[in-house]
């Protein structure tokens, strides 16, 4: 292309640390601006920075030789010239000063370094006015993130403005064997000014080139230089379509308005709806910071709106707060604007952290809305508020160590139970190791809490009266002995099988799991329950003191769980490893209910197997078995493998009953329900920049798609292309499925061009 300047490769001569002829010039100072008398810099190192340059700073230089010619009035410095004043440098392979005109001539591989950090290049340079006025020939500039900028000729002044004629910028590198050749994208212009002190560059009949070829003409454009941080100005707009808005164009612009905070409001234009605003507001304290979003716009013949809104801020070295603000109209408002997520419910707090040598205590207070058709906001909670500490001690005099956590709430609900309680859990842990390698832990352990609560016999206690008062405290004592057995199995690599047994001892405790035989069919328990809803035995819970997540349900009496655990570690680091237990009891436990595999004497069998091959493939699975038909109760296995050019993955999950319904109504004493029964697959593929990626889920039991997607991208020093659809077949709030379609092109430093289709 003519008149086109190239990003050709630069040699940056070296300073030579050998012999050098440097003297005081001080005819050649005063002419460039600089001080009168000044000292040659001999041992060739670099002053320490300081302040902006003034005409009073010294100036150091050094070559390899130096001439003057009286009757010309010139002054040439030869051979790997370096000069500097302050953070100003100039390097190049000769450098003339004329003291009549006040110009300094610099040729040969001339190298400018700015305070900024901007290092610019040229064959030719005439510099004046302590090397901030210019003109410079075949200029080419490094910027940060990449940035490459070049000109034919460009004009410097102040050290702030650089006017560029036939300029060209990009941030994709140029191939060193043929380095006239176009890269992925440029962006070239007959003019333009790069403001260093206002961070921006801006073209005037700018043309976009994807390699080498015009897609897009300009009349103007401008884009923050690659060293700002934060500039103001339009963002590249987004476009798109959705069967909820129709055609829509989002056109953000991003306001700086002082050091500490900037803004984006982004109008939204939609052919069926009309659109809205969006904005975001951003502030930095000296002690913390604070993000607004928030948004207004037409949808589905109503204003619909969002108020999402964080901050967090220190008071001191161990203490801080801070706040969530989550508000919205609807979940189909966030749906159709595709703004922060699909959450069908939304958690609003603020909270008081502390943290110790060994300790922790926060104090919050949280605000619940649902959004989804399916939750009930009446029965969403407020805690109002909740406080919980947390202490672990030093190890004591006999070898064991203290732990304690403290909680208290209150928790209100419009429609369901009122709860206010208070609770202790205290540990108290001593390992020891026997004389054959085996490993011993004695555990102390108390759970004790104290309520108040109203409307108990509502969701989700379900208890026998409307309002009780009630404690409970459940001591434990607990044996745990590992003994590891490690085989040499030579060219079969090592094998290492672990038997662990586990004995408890604690008061039976309440029948809060079992129906009352009473006409109303309430439970027989004054406790509420808040934190022990959610349960599920697997391998993972098979040696937790309490199977409950919480405090509110309390597993007690005489047990024993053992597990046999084993790891064959093979020779090319390949590796497996399974575990398989069971629990045992003194009589059944009126704690669980039935179907939760832990009601009877004997529990239901649980194990996990992983494999790892090679670094190729790797598939790992948890089950449980029914304790006396060994019938596959709960099911999760993940397998994947394949180079990282073709990797597959494949998941399967299955479980008899769904426990997250169970205290919906009031419960029968049996996890029941359809079984949960599903199967993913993927599969993804990299080579070099580009990616490639596609999955899938079908729920079998009900015989039909939860979800698909299919992504691609390529990405490289300059450029980002990405594209990705997703199909989601469940219903979520009034819809029944959706698709979303995303294509995104990305210039680095420049912006990002999309389309969104929902």
């Amino acid at each position: 292309m003519a008149g086109r300047p190239a990003f050709t490769p630069v040699r940056s001569t070296p300073v030579r640390r050998g012999w050098r002829a440097a003297f005081l010039l001080a005819c050649v100072l005063a002419g460039l601006g600089m001080p009168q008398a000044a000292s040659a810099q001999f041992s060739g190192l670099h002053p320490p920075p300081s302040a902006p340059v003034s005409k009073t700073d010294p100036v150091y230089y050094q070559a390899d030789a130096t001439s003057y010619d009286r009757d010309g009035a010139l002054v040439t410095l030869s051979g790997h010239v370096e000069i500097w004043q302050g953070e100003h440098d100039v390097r190049a392979d000769k450098v003339t000063y004329d003291r009549n005109t006040g110009v300094a001539a610099a040729t040969g591989h001339v190298v400018l370094l700015d305070p900024s950090g901007q290092v610019l290049f040229a064959d030719y340079a005439e510099l004046s006015q302590g090397m901030k006025d210019g003109v410079l020939t075949n200029m080419r500039a490094r910027l940060p993130d990449n940035g490459q900028l070049a000109a034919n000729g460009a004009r410097r002044t102040e050290a702030k403005i650089n006017e560029l004629t036939r300029a060209i910028y990009s941030t994709c590198n140029v191939c060193l064997q043929h380095p006239d050749d176009a890269p992925l994208w440029d962006l070239r212009a007959r003019s333009a000014v790069q403001d260093l002190e206002n961070k921006r560059i801006e073209y005037q009949d700018a043309v976009l080139d994807i390699y080498g070829v015009p897609v897009a003409w300009f009349p103007y454009f401008t884009h923050p230089d690659p060293s700002a941080k934060r500039a103001s100005g339009l963002l590249v707009p987004m476009a798109g379509y959705s069967k909820y808005l129709g055609s829509f164009a989002e056109v953000p612009y991003f306001w700086v308005i002082d050091g500490a905070t900037d803004a984006t409001i982004t109008p939204v234009l939609a052919s069926q709806t009309g659109g809205g605003i969006q904005a975001q507001l951003r502030h930095v304290f000296n002690n913390g910071s604070v993000t607004v979003n928030t948004s207004v716009a037409q949808d589905r013949n109503s204003i619909g709106d969002d108020l999402f809104a964080n901050g967090q801020f220190a008071i001191n070295d161990e203490w801080r707060w801070g706040f969530d603000l989550q508000r919205a109209s609807s979940i189909n408002y966030l749906r159709d604007y595709h703004l922060h997520g699909l959450a069908p419910v939304l958690t609003s707090q603020v909270y008081l952290e502390g943290f110790g040598q060994g300790s922790y205590a926060r104090l919050d207070a949280r605000a619940y809305r649902g959004l989804s058709s399916s939750v009930v906001s009446q029965r969403l909670p407020y805690v109002l508020p909740r406080y919980e500490y947390s202490y672990v001690a030093e190890p004591d005099a006999a070898g064991g160590r203290l732990s304690a956590d403290a909680e208290a709430f209150n928790v209100a609900r419009q429609v369901g139970t009122n709860t206010q309680r208070a609770s202790l859990r205290l540990d108290w842990e001593r390992p020891a190791t026997g004389a054959l390698g085996d490993l011993w832990k004695l555990m102390l352990h108390l759970d004790s809490a104290v309520y108040t609560a109203h409307q108990i016999d509502q969701n989700p206690t379900w208890g026998p009266h409307n309002v009780a008062g009630t404690a409970q405290t459940m001591p434990t004592v607990a044996l745990d002995v590992r003994w590891p057995l490690m085989r040499d199995a030579g060219s079969w690599g090592t094998q290492v099988v672990e038997p662990i047994v586990q004995l408890l001892a604690a008061p039976n405790g309440s029948s809060y799991g079992v129906p009352r035989a009473s006409k109303l069919g309430f439970l027989d328990t004054l406790a509420p329950n808040e934190d022990s809803l959610d349960f599920d035995f697997t391998d993972a819970t098979l040696l937790n003191l309490n199977r409950f997540p919480g405090v509110d349900r309390l597993e007690g009496g005489l047990r024993a769980n053992v597990a046999l655990r084993g790891t064959w570690y093979l020779p090319g680091n390949q590796q497996i490893e399974a575990q398989f237990g069971q629990g045992y009891r003194q009589r059944k436990s009126e704690v669980f209910p039935a179907g939760s595999g832990l009601e009877n004497t004997v529990t239901d069998a649980v194990s996990h197997v992983s494999y790892m091959p090679n670094p190729w493939f790797d598939v790992s699975s948890q089950q449980r078995f029914d304790h006396a038909s060994y019938r596959l109760r709960f099911a999760d296995a993940i397998a994947s493998g394949g180079p990282q050019w073709l990797r597959l993955n494949a998941g399967y999950l299955y479980s008899s009953y769904n426990p997250y319904l169970y205290y919906d109504t009031l419960p029968s004493g049996v996890l029941s329900g359809p079984p949960r029964n599903e199967v993913s697959a993927g599969v993804s593929t990299q080579y070099g920049a580009w990616r490639l990626s596609a999955n899938a889920r079908r729920d079998v039991q009900l015989g039909k798609m939860v979800s698909a997607g299919l992504s691609g991208s390529y990405e490289d020093e300059c450029f980002v292309f990405s594209v990705e659809y997703f199909r989601r077949y469940v219903s979520l709030g009034s819809d029944s499925g959706a698709s979303a379609l995303l294509f995104q092109l990305t210039f680095k430093t420049v912006g990002t061009i999309g389309f969104n289709g929902l």
